[in-house]
């Protein structure tokens, strides 16, 4: 069965951030990404990450810089901080974003960051590459799967890996299962999100998601799925999807009501 991660910057928003983590444990989550902890010190983070016994399961890196000529410095400095954040909650995998640019050189400065980010990297830690689609995000560089294991293979690194977001990858190229496949060796962490709209991803949305995540788990897939999308009708009420994973939230309860009895 998959391990779903509740994504606390897009989920939960009902409740401000460190609030979050008590409503997805409370909705038997096990886990969660944080895409962005970097409005809260490090060591609340942290907390609250145990106190509700959650396993953080991807945080960003605090600058999407890693493709843009000229912002070595830059994605250097994120990277720090977000390896600073990292080891405080216990995330083994931090998300590489690669900005947006159109230079000439661009895949060259992305190779280059991302062998010098797994040099650094703390034993255990995985650094992931993550395609978007252009829609969403005009501008940005990393914007298809062929062109990340492209990279991927050019870093050549043992600690550098795919996230692969099914939502993302539907508008941008389709194929998804026939990607996953021949990825597998390469994909740390998927997302998924429904299409076109990125709400639950349910049936009123055009991915067959029950199709792909039975065939992630048929390849053996064992890492996390994040759910990194916007709850169309409140995050409790927009769950129903992901009841044969496991997740069963309390009904009817909304802020400033506890998670338990």
């Amino acid at each position: 069965m998959p391990k779903l991660a509740a994504s606390v910057t897009l989920m939960f928003n009902e409740w401000p951030l460190l609030d979050r983590f008590e409503q997805a444990a409370g909705a038997g989550f096990a886990g969660v990404e944080i895409q962005d902890p970097y409005g809260e010190s490090k060591d609340n983070v942290a907390e609250r990450v145990r106190a509700h016994g959650l396993a953080p399961a991807l945080m960003n890196v605090a600058s999407a810089s890693g493709a843009v000529p000229g912002s070595e410095a830059k994605f250097r400095a994120g990277l720090a901080r977000a390896f600073e954040y990292a080891a405080a909650a216990g995330c083994p995998q931090l998300h590489c974003l690669a900005g947006c640019t159109d230079a000439a050189h661009a895949e060259d400065t992305f190779v280059a960051n991302l062998k010098w980010a797994s040099a650094e990297a703390p034993a255990g830690m995985r650094l992931l590459i993550e395609p978007l689609n252009t829609r969403d995000n005009p501008g940005y560089f990393l914007t298809g799967s062929a062109q990340a294991r492209r990279i991927l293979d050019r870093v050549g690194a043992d600690n550098v890996f795919l996230q692969y977001d099914f939502y993302h990858m539907q508008i941008m190229e389709g194929g998804l299962a026939a990607t996953v496949r021949a990825n597998i060796d390469v994909i740390a962490h998927f997302q998924v999100g429904g299409v076109p709209g990125r709400n639950e991803p349910d049936r009123a949305q055009e991915v067959n998601y029950p199709y792909l995540l039975d065939l992630i788990d048929d390849l053996g897939f064992g890492g996390w799925v994040g759910c990194e999308y916007r709850p169309a009708s409140g995050t409790l009420a927009g769950l129903g999807w992901a009841r044969p994973y496991g997740i069963v939230p309390p009904e009817g309860r909304g802020p400033g009501e506890a998670s338990g009895p």
